[in-house]
């Protein structure tokens, strides 16, 4: 164990990173070393951020904590903190289980773990240490959801949608630049929300065009829309400005009327093939992320076929899926049977991913001799690995760069594509 010594170890998704970040500047503020998803950990303090998404995230997260307790009870750590989406819903639970734990935060009070450790006068900022590399940051613009899906938990956890103030995040992102940050990954868990709750209606373009107007800001790229009350008006801002990426993350799950309303989605299919059509055609070649759900309760083989045509329809660029899981406490969980044989949701994701690669290589095919711009993020063995503006970091598309000639890590160049994949672009710098 190593005094003065903190580790943080953040699990899920990116917005708990972002919590992750801050918390690690308020301790290197504190005067402590910090270290993040270190390969040993050995601080006289340890902090979790856990998530509690959905039983795979929620098994990794008690696992890790179980592995840290016994670490503490051989003396190889000191004291051990756990936060984030799990501790924020099954604290009561987890203090009775997990004794060797020294105290559980929720998502939104482990602010307040600086000051339990005698540190009230570290200030609680935007400020952050980025655990990303340093070309590109997540930016999280709310907390919350106020949409209730009836297969998801979020809502439970985190409360209702809050916007952050819009100058703040200007603010933030400027911040960002001046440390040589270009590339602004927007993240919440509905953007489509963002602004009618703090100013009355929705702001998500005001934003996104003021912060393309921010000089260094070379790439925005949007995360998580919502179909139902989509903001139409965003489409002029991503047209008109170059640097806000030509991508969208928009999760649809579903295409089946009947599947729909048992989801609580608030949208038809009718709606859902007009709203990608006009973002298509007001937004010329901008790359579409969704994610699909297959097994929800009461999903038929016909409901299925329809999702099937629909994925064949769409042709999304980039597309992930997962098989429904049961989460107490929700809609499904109160009014509905888990009644899809589990072999049976497996088979759908299966076909359904199947028929997605396919679409994906045809689609990464047609960018054969294509030129494009590219960031570069790391250096490996063969390739420099970078992403175009169709690729966020981590889910998507890593364009392979031969290496011909040295390039830059954090760097934007012109490439050639000169050999494609389903999932990767191999490339030529110019």
């Amino acid at each position: 164990m190593k005094r003065n010594r903190v580790d943080i170890i953040s699990l899920g998704c990116s917005k708990n990173l972002v919590d992750s970040e801050r918390l690690l500047q308020r301790f290197a503020a504190a005067g402590y070393d910090v270290y993040h998803d270190a390969e040993k950990v050995s601080g006289e303090i340890v902090v979790v951020n856990t998530c509690g998404f959905i039983g795979d995230a929620k098994e990794e997260s008690i696992e890790m904590i179980l592995q840290l307790a016994e670490e503490k009870k051989r003396r190889r750590i000191g004291r051990l903190y756990v936060m984030g989406c799990l501790s924020e819903r099954y604290r009561e639970e987890l203090t009775e289980e997990i004794p060797e734990v020294d105290k559980f935060y929720g998502k939104f009070d482990w602010d307040t773990l600086l000051t339990d450790l005698g540190h009230p006068d570290i200030p609680n900022s935007t400020d952050r240490i980025l655990t990303t590399p340093s070309h590109y940051a997540y930016i999280k613009i709310a907390e919350g959801c106020n949409r209730f899906c009836s297969y998801c938990a979020i809502p439970l956890i985190t409360g209702r949608f809050q916007s952050y103030p819009m100058e703040q995040i200007l603010d933030e992102v400027r911040g960002l630049v001046a440390k040589g940050v270009k590339e602004f990954q927007i993240i919440a868990q509905d953007l489509s929300y963002y602004g009618e709750d703090l100013y009355g209606e929705n702001r998500l373009a005001q934003l996104i065009d003021s912060m393309a107007q921010i000089e260094g800001v070379e790439w925005i790229r949007l995360h998580y829309a919502y179909p139902a009350g989509f903001p139409y008006d965003l489409l002029p801002v991503m047209a008109r400005h170059d640097n806000v990426c030509k991508y969208l993350d928009i999760a649809l799950q579903h295409i089946s009327d009947r599947m729909l309303d048992k989801m609580l989605r608030h949208v038809t299919k009718q709606e859902t093939y007009a709203l990608l059509e006009r973002i298509r055609r007001e937004v010329p070649g901008i790359h579409l992320r969704t994610t699909l759900m297959v097994g929800h309760p009461g999903e038929t083989e016909e409901d299925f076929e329809e999702l099937l045509q629909f994925v064949r329809d769409a042709r999304f660029e980039r597309m992930g899926a997962f098989a429904y899981c049961e989460e107490e406490g929700t809609y499904a969980a109160r009014h509905y049977t888990d009644d899809i044989p589990e072999e049976v949701k497996q088979h759908r994701l299966d076909l359904l991913m199947a028929v997605q690669e396919d679409i994906a290589a045809e689609i990464n095919a047609g960018k054969q001799d294509a030129i494009m711009r590219v960031l570069v993020d790391r250096e490996e063995s063969d390739y420099y690995v970078a992403r175009s503006q169709y690729d966020s970091p981590e889910v998507d598309n890593e364009v392979l760069i031969e290496k011909i000639r040295p390039l830059e890590i954090g760097s934007f160049y012109d490439v050639k594509v000169v050999q494609t994949m389903p999932f990767d672009l191999i490339a030529h710098p110019l």
